[in-house]
């Protein structure tokens, strides 16, 4: 069972066991916001949404909703607790094996065409990266630390990371992060600023990063490196 899946059947089995009579509507039952009912039972809406919208399963609201009065209440349910979660389970890896592989499609076809822009360049090791403002200081090894102002994003525009949201620069060694990130930035010299384009197995891989980086996703960062840190000086 992938690590995805045992969070979300985590997730379900949380909620399932805390009583839900004294949060939840009826279903039939009109929903208006601004009691304490209403807005914790919504709020349980979200939460659980927000791990099942990483599936992209589509899903019955209604079947949903009657699936929960009924095993919380304990009336009679289509399916034992062990059959249901055995659906959900397979449902979940199915969706996840698919969507894992799409990804990985949109970002081979991305790298592919990315790599024709002028002013990419492509390491041998497949990172791409253009450069935006050429720095002109020191020029960062492995065994260097970095500060850095960056922000991250999906290659359809979500942003996930922002260093500038933090309002300070970040800093961290080179040895400590993602593949694609050590190889970047020693690319780069102080003052400079680039965008790193970076393919899945030098990010997070077939298993992504929680709810923000899918899996197989090709991320991009835009960087300055604002200095290279002298460890012997602090």
């Amino acid at each position: 069972m992938t690590t995805a899946i045992k969070k979300y059947l985590c997730f379900l089995l949380l909620v399932s066991g805390i009583n839900f009579l004294a949060f939840t509507q009826e279903i039939d039952e009109e929903v208006v916001r601004g009691n304490e009912k209403t807005d914790l039972s919504y709020a349980f809406g979200m939460a659980i949404a927000s791990d099942m919208k990483q599936t992209g399963l589509k899903f019955n609201y209604g079947a949903f909703a009657r699936g929960l009065r009924d095993y919380t209440e304990n009336l009679d349910t289509w399916f034992t607790i062990d059959e249901a979660i055995e659906l959900v389970e397979t449902a979940i890896r199915a969706a996840l094996t698919e969507r894992a592989e799409f990804n990985r499609q949109e970002g081979v076809a991305f790298l592919a065409e990315n790599g024709r822009q002028p002013g990419v360049y492509t390491t041998s090791s497949g990172l791409q990266y253009r450069i935006i403002v050429e720095g002109t200081g020191r020029q960062p090894e492995i065994s260097d630390s970095v500060r850095v102002h960056y922000t991250g994003f999906l290659i359809d525009g979500t942003i996930f990371d922002s260093s500038y949201q933090y309002g300070e620069p970040a800093e961290f060694p080179l040895r400590g992060v993602i593949p694609g990130w050590s190889e970047g930035l020693q690319l780069m010299r102080e003052g400079g600023k680039s965008l790193l384009f970076i393919p899945s197995r030098l990010a997070y891989g077939s298993q992504g990063a929680g709810n923000v980086i899918p899996p197989n996703s090709v991320i991009v960062f835009e960087v300055e490196l604002l200095a290279v840190i002298d460890e012997d000086a602090e």
